[in-house]
Parts: structure tokens; sequence; C-alpha cells
């Protein structure tokens, strides 16, 4: 019963990917909030051997001027051994490298993890560089969904 109720979870995680990527934007539900989520996040990619180049909290930046935002964050990390070769193929990919991942409040109060998908980038960029992306794509579905895991 656990593995089914596990195979119904990642199944409807990649539903919602699938979904959402259309605009070249992955977003997956969370089941927490904000800040744990992109704790959690960073900390996997940290794992993973990434360097972390940023986290960037736009509420806080709002709030300097007076503004205010839903809980919005930003990271930004990557890793030169997957992100050269994509730039060996379209060097224009630079613009979208290092990989960002933003973590977003909703609405309605349900967190967000997003980021933007590497077929995506790719196709933008106009390489298919094939091997690379889809090793990115892997990568990225894997952070995310152990992100989201509970």
């Amino acid at each position: 019963m656990k593995s089914l109720t596990r195979i119904v979870a990642v199944a409807a995680l990649l539903f919602t990917s699938v979904l959402s990527a259309q605009d070249g934007l992955v977003a997956v539900k969370s089941p927490m909030k904000t800040k744990a989520t992109m704790d959690k996040f960073e900390a996997i990619v940290k794992d993973k051997g990434m360097n972390i180049v940023a986290r960037v909290d736009h509420a806080a930046g709002a709030m300097k001027v007076g503004k205010t935002l839903r809980p919005t964050e930003v990271l930004i990390f990557g890793n030169p051994q997957g992100g050269t070769p994509l730039m060996e193929c379209a060097q224009s990919v630079g613009i979208d490298l290092p990989l960002k991942a933003l973590v977003w409040e909703d609405k309605d109060g349900q967190t967000w993890i997003g980021y933007n998908d590497p077929k995506y980038l790719a196709a933008r960029h106009k390489t298919e560089c094939t091997p690379v992306v889809e090793n990115m794509t892997k990568a990225m579905n894997a952070f995310v969904q152990a992100t989201v895991a509970p």
C-alpha cells in the first residue's frame, strides 16, 4: 500500500510538472512553507555538489522599499561540470546559467517550487545538445522531487 501511495504521489508530481512546463516553467506544489522548502532544496543541491551563487529573498527586498510581497525566494546555483557542456553547444545559454529555482507562496497560501525546464532553455538557444539537456532535466526533477517528498 505504501508503494502504491508513493507511485501515485510521483505520478501527480510529474503530471503537475508536465502541465507547467509548457511555458518553460516547471512548477511543483510543496507541502511545506516557503522558507522550509527553500532550505531543503538548498541542502539537497549542496549535497549533490552544486555551488550556491546566491539566495535572494524578494519579499525582504520589497520591504526595503515599503512594498509587500508574499514569501518569494530564488536560489542561484550550478556546477561548471554540468553547465559548461551546454554552453559549448550554445554559448548564449550563459544568460540562463547558473540554474535558478524559485520558491513562492501563491494568493491561496500554497507554496510552489519552480525552475526553467532545461529542454525549454535548449530550444530557446536553438541547441539540441541532447545528453547534457537530459542530464540537467533528470537532475532538476530529482532535486525538486526530493524537496517536496514527505
